[in-house]
């Protein structure tokens, strides 16, 4: 067989895939989980691995945070590397923190930024720089958030920044995992803005049946929310914490999810990320997520590895929506013949050629 071609035909092909209203029920593909990729954004990203690159960042702006959650993976003893947690790093403040990541984005040139902590508002003052700054270069930003303090009015205005709010379940379980960012505060904080809620479904949330379906009623009544994600807990190697999902309860989440989102408009779960969650990715270098996305600590020059979760995830039981969504594609066939992923896998091996050309001509010119 001859090898799968990288042009514009087979990315215009998985494009159309992508794009098919028949295929995923009239839901942008791409604007679902951890990943806010837009459409327009597919060839563009896909141009950038044919160069050589990543065409996602994923920033850690600040190892500072106000809250202490259960099972959150960023305060992890091994996060950054081996008996290395994030707050050992040094972070930054003030015009040096805008300087720095305005430069890893000039350095970068990602079509997607997604901002994480610790929490981004500790640095709310920098990114009242930033958003602007990176909306205006036209790239699309995720702001990943508490909401333990003000969002600014004026963020509201920015075309290309998706804020989105972090929920641990219903306030009453909400409240005792993440004060002091309560559903009080949230609420008071988030008016006049359009959110996405994200919610990592964990084993506590599935004690009681119809949870999620109260959760879903409640947020999709809010004025303020424009979507509702769901990603699952995963886990690290050797991790027992009660989060931890069973494979039984991994089944059972999807099949409530696919009939939660026929009855609340504003879940934005696709059938491909459902899909996803039950076929993970067997490991790291298969995930094309963590494959296209360059994750970096708060130092801004740590890179977390070998995804956003740091340590040793459990890929078995990976949660994440992006990767589940991308490597549903992956599975895809071009034509009925040749997997995304075969497509994606030649293109990095191309683009890495590219990438390793570049340098050695560089060298030779100096």
């Amino acid at each position: 067989m001859d090898p799968p071609q990288t042009g514009t035909n087979s990315v215009s092909a998985i494009h159309s895939r992508l794009t098919d209203k028949r295929t995923y029920g009239g839901r942008n593909a791409f604007t679902f989980g951890e990943s806010a990729m837009t459409r327009s954004d597919i060839i563009p990203a896909w141009a950038r691995v044919l160069r050589g690159g990543k065409p996602l960042l994923s920033i850690e702006l600040t190892k500072e945070c106000p809250l202490r959650c259960p099972g959150c993976y960023a305060y992890e003893s091994n996060h950054v590397s081996v008996g290395v947690g994030l707050e050992q790093l040094a972070d930054y403040r003030g015009r040096d923190l805008v300087d720095r990541v305005l430069e890893l984005v000039r350095q970068y040139q990602p079509v997607h930024i997604s901002i994480v902590g610790g929490e981004p508002l500790v640095r709310y003052r920098e990114l009242d720089v930033l958003l602007p700054t990176l909306d205006a270069m036209g790239i699309e930003v995720q702001l990943v958030t508490s909401a333990v303090r003000p969002i600014p009015a004026h963020w509201s205005k920015l075309d290309g920044v998706h804020i989105v709010v972090s929920i641990d379940g219903l306030q009453p379980e909400h409240d005792r995992r993440r004060s002091p960012a309560t559903y009080a505060r949230i609420l008071e904080n988030i008016a006049g803005h359009l959110i996405i809620i994200h919610c990592t479904i964990t084993r506590q949330l599935l004690a009681r049946p119809g949870y999620l379906g109260e959760f879903c009623e409640y947020w999709s009544l809010r004025r303020e929310t424009r979507k509702i994600w769901f990603s699952l807990f995963t886990p690290q190697e050797g991790d027992s914490c009660a989060e931890r999902l069973t494979a039984e309860d991994r089944v059972r989440t999807v099949s409530e999810i696919a009939q939660l989102r026929t009855e609340y408009a504003k879940i934005d779960m696709p059938q491909m990320v459902l899909d996803g969650f039950l076929r993970p990715p067997e490991s790291p270098r298969e995930c094309i997520f963590a494959q296209v996305t360059t994750c970096l600590s708060a130092d801004l020059a740590t890179t977390i590895s070998p995804c956003q979760f740091g340590g040793q995830p459990v890929c078995s039981e990976c949660g994440c929506a992006a990767s589940a969504g991308l490597a549903a594609i992956g599975r895809y066939k071009v034509a009925g013949l040749v997997p995304v992923s075969a497509i994606f896998g030649l293109s990095k091996s191309l683009g890495l050629r590219v990438g390793a050309g570049k340098g050695a001509n560089a060298g030779a010119a100096a």
